[in-house]
């Protein structure tokens, strides 16, 4: 807690015929990042036939998961299900190196992708076929109100046929144009359609070179006519038979599309994960090198992992192996990466911290401190006993049902329900449950205080808040820095405003005593000297313009966390005028009318305040921590731990080293 995991770097060499069994060893563990390896007298390693299979298979299969999803039936997807999701069962597959793999894949794909391919291809071509049908029946539907012989409409070996539509303010030059250009040897047939005109035009072959450009001047859009005999009202009766045909077709490729996703989309999901696995796994090769015989790689991992880790790489190679572990030295601080160790109770708080960035290795991991202080600061703005029960049941049936994935959803729900606790402590120390609706309805409500009557303690409590939270981070960020042998810095960076709270806080509380007034002005005084000189000694000539616009940004930190006051009277303000209209609505007695649609307002409305008011307190306690706390220690420039690890939600390596 408080720091990153520890870390060691290992260097691995062995024998080329262990290369398969090691990775795949270290990839199902997850425990080593791979770094890549500069060496000289060895050459880089490459992927063989074996892993660009892979890549292919990978890709091909992708496919065939996509046809098969599209096509498989789809669940009910209900409120239960999002809550409560079911957990994907894993299938085994033993293995026994990359070439069984691929032999396996090719032939489960020799079976399946014949079936699955040929049902493709017959779905599109029918889909195609439908979208033809389709827009030739537009196209009749636009010749009907011509009323001619669609078989009269095309070209014949002496007459060149154009039918299309034009604006209808060019039509009149159109005609004038090419009348004139074919010495009057053109025959037109138009009928206007609202802004545009439908026009055909019928030329002998010799004229038609002297036409065309004309028409293409004038943008005429050339429409192209369906095949068959008859008028436009007849072939689209026929057209319309066709369409119904090959709609039924399609539904009937549609089932067997279902059929085999019913049949083959697990077992294509399965290999589908195999196959990227390994196409992964095979990533990391050209971060290796090799020689004839050997093969060398490195990498980090935590020490909690080193005895596993080397327990599991002399066992699969059979001793033969030269393995070290070396502690990281002081040139290699920003090249660790950074593995965040929480407790239980904070880890899932940690998600929180990697939206910023991840600590340093020589940093603190705030991690912790947050759990409390975020959650505190949302109780804090959200600042309703109701609001928190609501928010607290929400997030604890989501965290319920996703535990056992531990996913995003899970960790989110988990802030959200130790918050709700939060919420619920603060509202009832303001005393507010959906606002002052207990006060309205005539109970008394015991309060500490009222969050609009006593607004000035509030905020006063929530400046104090502020200085505490900012103390905390510049006192954190002294220690680290002496810590590091950052002398200066601890002392000119953040003892300086260490004292310069402290001299704020003990003059807040001097009231009237001279003598604590006078030790609040000396320490005050000491931290302004302290940051004086410290803008001078990192800033030289810009120091004067420095030291007031520092100066202000503390101030303007400071003053941020008025936020804690604003938020909090925005939520008793909107479920206020919620229940002043509800009061309004309710002595409507008519046909119960008033208490009705009382209740439906207060429902309505109370839900509405709790989801935007909690949106307002996470954002807001989020600033916090990133720009006011965060500012005073922290810089989140560490590298996140990426290990060489499979992705697993399907499938189960039974692996022997």
């Amino acid at each position: 807690m408080f720091r990153p995991e520890e870390m060691v770097k290992i260097e691995v060499i062995t024998l080329n015929r262990y290369k398969d069994g090691l990775l795949t060893y270290l990839h199902e563990n997850g425990a080593v990042e791979v770094r890549e390896l500069n060496v000289k007298v060895a050459q880089r390693d490459s992927p063989n036939e074996y892993h660009r299979k892979a890549a292919s298979y990978s890709i091909t299969i992708s496919r065939l998961v996509d046809f098969l999803r599209a096509h498989k039936r789809k669940g009910k997807g209900s409120i239960k299900e999002f809550i409560f999701p079911p957990e994907r069962k894993k299938r085994k597959y033993k293995y026994e190196g990359i070439e069984k793999l691929i032999k396996d894949v090719e032939e489960f794909l020799s079976k399946v992708e014949p079936e699955v391919k040929a049902t493709e291809a017959k779905i599109t071509s029918l889909q195609t076929e439908i979208e033809r049908i389709k827009s030739d029946i537009s196209v009749l539907e636009l010749l009907s109100s011509l009323n001619i012989d669609v078989s009269y409409l095309r070209s014949t070996d002496m007459l060149e046929i154009v039918v299309g539509t034009v604006d209808r303010n060019r039509f009149k030059p159109l005609l004038e144009e090419v009348s004139k250009a074919t010495g009057g040897r053109v025959v037109v047939v138009s009928k206007e359609l609202k802004d545009r005109v439908l026009a055909v035009f019928v030329f002998l072959k010799g004229d038609y070179e002297k036409a065309n450009p004309i028409l293409a001047k004038y943008s005429l859009e050339r429409i192209e006519i369906p095949e068959g005999e008859g008028t436009p009202r007849e072939l689209i009766r026929e057209y319309e038979a066709k369409l119904k045909e090959k709609e039924k077709d399609l539904e009937d490729a549609k089932k067997d599309a279902e059929k085999l996703a019913e049949k083959y989309y697990e077992d294509v999901v399965f290999y589908k994960e195999l196959v990227e696995n390994e196409r992964d796994k095979s990533s990391v090769l050209p971060m290796l090198a090799r020689t004839n015989m050997t093969f060398a790689l490195t990498g980090w991992l935590p020490r909690a992992e080193v005895t596993k880790i080397l327990e599991g790489i002399k066992r699969l190679t059979s001793g033969k192996a030269y393995i070290n572990v070396l502690e990281p030295s002081e040139e290699e601080l920003e090249e660790i990466p950074i593995k965040l160790n929480n407790p239980g109770w904070a880890k899932p708080f940690e998600m929180l911290t990697e939206m910023y960035g991840v600590p340093r290795y020589d940093e603190i991991d705030p991690t912790p401190i947050i759990t409390f202080t975020y959650s505190f600061f949302f109780g804090f703005m959200l600042t309703d006993f109701m609001y928190g029960l609501i928010v607290g049941l929400v997030a604890a049936l989501l965290v319920k049902g996703h535990k056992k994935l531990n996913d995003g959803t899970y960790k989110f729900a988990y802030t959200l329900l130790i918050s709700s606790f939060f919420t619920m402590f603060m509202g009832a120390i303001f005393g507010s449950y959906f606002g002052n609706a207990l006060d309205l309805a005539g109970f008394h409500v015991p309060r500490v205080w009222d969050t609009f009557e006593n607004a000035l303690v509030v905020l006063q409590l929530a400046l104090a808040i502020g200085l505490a939270h900012l103390f905390t981070g510049y006192t954190i960020g002294f220690v680290v820095k002496l810590k590091n042998g950052d002398k200066k810095g601890a002392l000119f960076d953040q003892l300086s405003w260490m004292l310069i709270i402290l001299g704020i806080v003990v003059l807040a509380l001097a009231s009237g005593s001279q003598s604590a007034k006078l030790t609040g002005e000396v320490i005050f005084g000491i931290g302004l000297v302290l940051f004086a000189i410290g803008e001078v000694v990192n800033n030289k000539g810009l120091a004067a313009l420095l030291i007031i616009s520092d100066f202000f940004g503390f101030v303007g930190s400071w003053l941020s966390y008025a936020r804690l006051m604003a938020l909090a009277l925005a939520t008793s303000g909107i479920a206020m005028v919620v229940n002043i209209l509800v009061q309004m609505i309710w002595g409507i007695k008519f046909l119960y009318i008033g208490p009705i649609v009382g209740v439906i307002l207060f429902i309505g409305g109370q839900l509405f305040s709790v989801a935007i008011n909690s949106l307002g307190a996470f954002v807001h306690s989020l600033r916090l921590q990133y720009v006011e706390f965060f500012g005073t220690f922290y810089s989140g420039d560490g590298k996140p731990f990426e290990p060489f690890k499979a992705k697993r939600e399907v499938s189960e390596l039974e692996f022997e080293a």
